[in-house]
């Protein structure tokens, strides 16, 4: 079996016009998804990109494999054999397949743009086509696989991995696929009301006013803040514009599998790492907490032979895909991987899904949710530089798929019965052999990788906003009592 695996960055699943987006922003992937599963309750477990992939490529969760976030104690990914050994029980996903005879290839500056070197575990090849880490352009990615794949594609056994970034911010794709959606209409969510609200509000990384990492480095191409509705167009259109620009060189590799006679043949499946909030939570073109637009990520799988076809709305993980190949393929599914085959739902057969998930993100806050079909209660572990003052936040996501309004104090019945799940899956990680919690451990250095609390109150202070300002400064003598002032980051 022949199976190309498209990982796409920063991609959230509501904005593939295969699940109901109003502009067409993925017609080679919608072609794909037609003949086969699309899944749109599919969730990474653990965001951002590090912990992500982790998730996918270990099989388990980050409470597991140590991997939450992007530095210190959150990503020391914990070795599960000596330099010499193989442990059949919990096998990197790359290496078991090539142990059961298939050829592994990777095409992905994942591993040095994050010194992820534990990604590398497996691949009988990795491509490693540029040397901007990540920055690349999908033009510069999609040459070297096509190339592969007119050489080696019509062999079979073959698993690759095909990395695209070009809808992670900035947005750097030609101006042409910028412009694409100039003339479409944008989201009807945030509204004016609801912009000025977070402009006055809100702030921290990726907000309405602080929309970029350090003042007065604004790219040419995007707004430099969202004031208005049309700043929230302008800069959607440059995300679903990039999503497009994937899109087309996805094609270009679904083009030459086609002229090589093998595209029915090869399973493919189509993800992402994570999604980006725009406006939700009050954040903007990045992944800051573990809310629906950062997790809800998506997935299409197009395998041969299989009588799986449309839409599942069944809960399901990232880590899930690990043991769904490995039954699909015929190989034994390592015991002591934390994910569960949706197998079924790709065969055409009953599948009920997840009852509830849990998810992390531990990069721009420390935050921890439980999901299920209808709720999303968030445990905030550590707001980060946000000005997010509740410890938990409940949304009805039915009646409040933008998760705008807090019920954790209206509905304590509801806060205890999904606290009680928390519990559940927390005790379930530690009985199998699971923690200590790399998330919690986090909390005593903060999520300050990317932003500094110190800058951001100076920032503030230049600003006029003393208020916001003092405010900032209590929560950091709350969460970091030792005079936070001067908490040394040995990860810089």
């Amino acid at each position: 079996m022949r199976i190309l695996y498209i990982d796409l960055d920063c991609v959230r699943a509501d904005h593939l016009s295969l699940n109901g987006y109003p502009r067409e922003t993925t017609p080679n992937i919608d072609r794909i998804g037609r003949e086969g599963v699309t899944f749109t309750r599919y969730f990474c477990s653990n965001s951002p990109c590090v912990p992500s992939r982790a998730a996918l490529f270990s099989g388990r969760f980050g409470f597991n494999n140590g991997v939450v976030g992007h530095h210190g104690v959150m990503s020391g990914f914990r070795k599960i054999v000596d330099s010499h050994g193989y442990n059949p029980d919990h096998p990197m996903l790359a290496r078991h397949l090539r142990q059961n005879g298939m050829k592994t290839v990777a095409f992905s500056t994942f591993h040095e743009r994050h010194s992820a070197w534990w990604y590398c575990d497996g691949w009988e090849e990795i491509h490693t086509f540029s040397r901007k880490r990540g920055n690349e352009t999908a033009d510069e990615a999609s040459v070297p696989c096509i190339d592969w794949l007119q050489h080696y594609g019509k062999q079979d056994n073959w698993f690759l991995h095909f990395h695209i970034w070009d809808a992670h911010c900035n947005y750097r794709v030609p101006q042409q696929w910028l412009d694409k959606f100039r003339d479409v209409p944008g989201p009807d969510w945030p509204d004016q009301a609801e912009i000025d609200r977070q402009f006055d509000e809100m702030y921290g990384p990726q907000t309405a006013r602080h929309l970029y990492h350090q003042p007065g480095l604004y790219p040419p191409n995007m707004p430099q803040q969202i004031r208005t509705v049309e700043d929230l167009k302008w800069l959607v259109d440059g995300y679903d514009g990039s999503i497009a620009y994937a899109d087309h060189h996805v094609g270009l590799v679904f083009e030459e599998l086609e002229r090589s006679g093998v595209l029915d043949d090869t399973a493919v499946i189509v993800s992402a790492d994570h999604g980006d909030s725009f406006g939700e939570h009050g954040q903007y073109k990045d992944h800051g907490i573990a809310n629906d637009p950062v997790h809800n990520i998506p997935l299409v799988v197009r395998w041969p032979g299989m009588k799986g076809r449309g839409a599942v709305d069944k809960l399901a993980y990232n880590l899930d895909l690990a043991p769904t190949l490995c039954e699909l393929l015929g190989f034994d599914i390592p015991p002591r991987w934390d994910g569960e085959s949706f197998a079924p739902a790709i065969q055409g057969e009953k599948f009920a899904g997840r009852p509830y998930l849990v998810m992390d993100h531990g990069i721009y806050t420390l935050s921890r949710t439980v999901r299920t079909a209808d709720w999303a209660m968030m445990r905030m572990l550590h707001p980060g530089t946000y000005p997010y003052t509740e410890e938990v936040y409940l949304y009805d996501m039915v009646a409040d798929p933008h998760q705008i309004t807090n019920l954790a104090k209206d509905r304590p019945d509801k806060v205890t019965e999904l606290d009680h799940l928390l519990y559940e899956w927390r005790h379930e990680q530690v009985t199998h052999g699971g923690g200590p919690d790399p998330l919690e451990a986090a909390v005593q250095l903060g999520p300050f990788h990317y932003h500094d609390p110190r800058a951001r109150i100076e920032w503030l202070k230049s600003e006029g906003r003393e208020d916001q300002a003092r405010a900032l400064e209590q929560r950091m003598d709350r969460y970091h009592p030792r005079d936070w002032m001067f908490v040394p980051r040995p990860w810089r």
